[in-house]
């Protein structure tokens, strides 16, 4: 779950070079699901503006029962000591990285580069870093970063008995540290807070609020029923962290678990095989849910107090924009100073064009980025305590309509609310007032085979083009607007209120064995004048019908796309979606619409 930000490993449809280094031990592990989520490739790093010193250190470190070793890198700025202290950054790596990944070592730098006093580690069970892998859990792998924050306080010695007595300090044993990293590195910012409250500032960037919903995700409102297997996702980062010895020789003794959970801790194993069998009885469900949630921000936001910048990516199907979201306002309803950007690269992809003016901390970018600068102002004012620096508005977010790479970004209070609604006629027409609706019922049906593609993880790392999505006939209902008669901005979530029958699921709904229930994938298209019709960011949005006797709704992810002038909008219900678990058995379903009793389409339309 590394930050692409760096560039994604792996080549996408949507950009991004191939990190050759690691494409052969990922296709050894048969981890190709997991290959855009790797450790990153990164341009060489900009000129250094400050001199610094990197020293390579160890710290053994207590985490739950185990004892272990991290690894890690101290950057000391030249000219910093006990007399002329300076405050620090802490970093880490991406699911399945090291210390030494370019976007990581390159974040040490660039930070050591501006003064800052950097420590950049391996996470537990990556690189040299003993110990199981555990999720990012604040109960395991926030212990551990809190001991680095010792380090960084002068409370303790690295193993070598190397200590650093010139970290900023807020009082004793008291650093001024901030944390910044992407993915897999980045919910550790959330943990370790949530556990250290001398952390100071965090910039998580495309990171997690609830691993239940980004591995299992479940768009309708009751979050309780479990939602459809991001297998493709899932899977590979499971095969990439039991498949380690493949690529780390002489592999640290305390990474090992036990046959069948080589490197994982048992929980996150456990969670696996449930998913995997496709089956979900009530306790197995509440068992799974517990823990995902358990190693999730979702669980323990209440205790961050931290200022944290949010940056999450548009191209993103592995955690959506949806997921940041949920971090920012759980963290603003508390108290938490908090702020959000919604970049254009994710895990799929988005950086198309580096000129475009994104961060990319491979090339130290900061000054001249608009992410990068956010950062540098977020870290001028919690860290080095300047008084008067603008941090930003409360909500950015960037627009790839916009060719000026000085203006693709869009500022404002906050997330858009929606604002307009389209009703689902029975003619198969989105219209905007509910008198236009015509009376009618359409079928479609799934197969025992996806019939529907949104994006494949595995296309890339094994050197084929990711197909262009579609849906066979019969398997899905669309429902599309007139063309538009001017550009439409969406900016945010969109919702759906839909209802639907199938006598088929409602017999076996209440089995007590949630795979029963119906599963549908709703997505949104923008269909040009010319036919061609585009996935917008390739998301999809999986829902579990909790009862096909009532209406439901659904939050589909969120996006920032234009549907220009001419181009028509349109809703797809889709039986399945080859990347996701789908349907037990064939379940026609049927939707009625009529003036009185239709579903609904919600759009956050902002002005142009």
């Amino acid at each position: 779950m590394a930050p692409p930000a760096y560039l994604p490993v792996g080549t996408s449809p949507r950009g991004g070079p191939v990190s050759r280094a690691r494409l052969k031990p990922a296709i050894a592990l048969g981890a190709a699901a997991a290959a855009l989520a790797t450790p990153l490739v990164c341009a060489t790093p900009a000129a250094a503006t400050g001199q610094y010193t990197v020293t390579a250190l160890k710290f053994t470190v207590q985490t739950g029962t185990r004892t272990c070793t991290v690894d890690a890198d101290l950057y000391r700025p030249a000219g910093v000591d006990a007399a002329h202290p300076a405050p620090a950054v802490l970093t880490t790596n991406g699911f399945g990285g090291s210390k030494s990944d370019g976007s990581t070592d390159a974040t040490g730098k660039a930070f050591a580069q501006r003064g800052y006093v950097g420590l950049v580690y391996s996470g537990l069970g990556f690189g040299k870093s003993g110990c199981l892998v555990s999720l990012d859990d604040p109960r395991i792998d926030g212990k551990a970063a809190s001991a680095l924050v010792d380090f960084l306080a002068g409370t303790r010695a690295a193993n070598d008995g190397t200590k650093a007595d010139y970290v900023t300090k807020d009082g004793e044993g008291d650093p001024r540290v901030g944390m910044i990293g992407g993915s897999y590195g980045g919910a550790i910012q959330l943990a370790t807070a949530s556990v250290d409250h001398r952390v100071d500032a965090l910039v998580p960037l495309i990171t997690w609020n609830d691993l239940a919903y980004s591995l299992d995700p479940q768009n309708a409102a009751d979050r309780e029923v479990p939602g459809a297997f991001k297998w493709q996702w899932s899977n590979g980062f499971f095969l990439m962290g039991e498949g380690q010895p493949l690529i780390v020789p002489n592999l640290d003794p305390s990474r090992i678990n036990k046959l069948g959970c080589l490197h994982f801790v048992d929980d996150a194993c456990q969670t696996i095989r449930t998913l995997n069998s496709g089956r979900y009885p009530a306790e197995r469900t509440k068992d799974l849910l517990a823990y995902a949630r358990s190693v999730s921000p979702v669980s323990y936001l209440k205790d961050v107090k931290a200022p944290t910048l949010l940056v999450q990516g548009q191209a993103d199907s592995l955690f959506n924009l949806n997921e940041a979201r949920a971090t920012y306002d759980t963290l603003r309803a508390q108290g938490t100073t908090a702020k959000m950007i919604w970049q254009s690269w994710g895990h799929s992809g988005g950086l198309t064009d580096p000129a475009s003016g994104e961060l990319n901390l491979g090339q130290g970018n900061l000054e001249t980025s608009y992410v990068g600068r956010r950062v540098l102002a977020w870290f001028d004012r919690y860290l080095r305590h300047e008084k008067g620096v603008d941090t930003g508005p409360a909500f950015a977010y960037y627009r790839d309509w916009i060719g000026d790479p000085n203006g693709t970004y869009a500022t404002a209070a906050d997330v858009p609310a929606l604002s307009r609604k389209l009703y689902l006629s029975g003619d198969g027409k989105l219209v905007d007032n509910r008198r236009k609706v015509a009376r009618g019922s359409r079928e479609y049906r799934n197969w025992l085979v996806p019939t529907s593609h949104s994006e494949s993880s595995l296309a890339g790392i094994i050197g084929l083009p990711d197909p262009a999505p579609y849906d066979i006939r019969g398997t899905y209902l669309d429902w599309t607007t007139e063309p538009l008669t001017g550009p439409t901005d969406v900016v945010g979530a969109p919702k759906a209120t839909l209802k639907v029958v199938s006598p088929r699921s409602e017999r076996v709904q209440n089995s007590g064995d949630a795979a029963d229930k119906l599963v549908l994938f709703a997505k949104l298209y923008d269909v040009a004048p010319d036919g061609k019709k585009t996935l917008v960011h390739r998301l999809v949005a999986p829902v579990r019908v909790p009862d096909v006797t009532r209406p439901f709704t659904v939050t589909l992810p969120g996006i920032v796309h234009r549907y220009e002038k001419g181009h028509r909008i349109r809703l797809v219900i889709a039986a399945s979606d080859d990347a996701y678990g789908g349907n037990k058995g064939v379940k026609p379903v049927t939707v009625v619409s009529a003036p009185e009793d239709t579903g609904t389409l919600e759009l956050p339309v902002v002005a142009p």
